[in-house]
């Protein structure tokens, strides 16, 4: 089985190949929000690092989020276009909990906090433990969205130790690097990596995980886009009764 893996959630842009043995080729650069001019181009090169052709393709991951808006409806159109035009299913996973598989897989043990960038002064989060036997990691809550100083008041509290890890991670990195059970990762665990989309694709459909046609795939936000927010903030208020 051949996987073309997107990933379009944060600044960083990255796709990857993958087959049963694992990632074939995989690239990840900083989009600065060029995700549209760079996305494409990079579809092309890692296709041809790996040696396959769309066509040879069984099926396309694609990261739903959460993350920056127009990353998301990027990398998502570009995957339901993809999937669509060759006849095959796609499957959706989290960036938070690619976040987490890139952590585990570099070596990680304990659990590993991912924290998104949702600007605006705010971040998505997901707690995480160790992965189970599929190698997905555990899902310990449900994502939120907090703002780094509730963030880092949860943090504050007694518990195990935890690697934080993500673009909001290092962007409030000072909210929390003071605390004694957390650390905060380095830049290579910055954005969810390409190669851990793959591969959390191929194990979620080698244990029997189900794909779904493009049609049923949609970003997930966790809150209105920003320029819903602003529209709704400039209407007259409603006339009293």
């Amino acid at each position: 089985m051949i996987l073309l893996a997107i990933e379009t959630a944060t600044e960083l842009v990255g796709v990857a190949v993958a087959d049963d043995s694992g990632p074939r080729a995989a690239v990840w650069a900083t989009g600065r929000r060029r995700h549209t001019e760079s996305l494409s181009p990079a579809i092309v090169h890692v296709c041809e690092q790996a040696g396959v052709g769309l066509g040879d393709l069984d099926a396309v991951v694609v990261d739903t989020g959460p993350g920056l808006f127009t990353g998301l409806r990027v990398g998502v159109a570009t995957a339901k276009a993809l999937a669509q035009g060759l006849g095959r299913p796609i499957v959706a996973l989290s960036s938070l909990e690619v976040l987490a598989h890139g952590a585990y897989d570099a070596g990680v043990t304990g659990q590993v906090l991912s924290v998104v960038d949702a600007r605006r002064g705010e971040v998505f989060v997901g707690p995480y433990g160790p992965p189970d036997r599929t190698g997905r990691p555990v899902a310990l809550h449900p994502p939120d969205l907090l703002t780094p100083e509730v963030l880092a008041d949860r943090l504050a509290l007694d518990g195990p130790p935890v690697l934080v890890v993500g673009d909001g991670a290092r962007r409030y990195a000072e909210r929390w690097a003071g605390l004694a059970r957390v650390t905060v990762a380095g830049p290579s665990l910055a954005g969810p990596p390409p190669a851990s989309l793959a591969a959390l694709g191929a194990g979620h459909l080698a244990a029997g995980g189900r794909a779904v046609p493009p049609a049923d795939v949609h970003p997930v936000y966790l809150r209105d886009a920003d320029a819903r927010i602003n529209w709704v903030t400039r209407q007259p208020p409603e006339p009293r009764s």
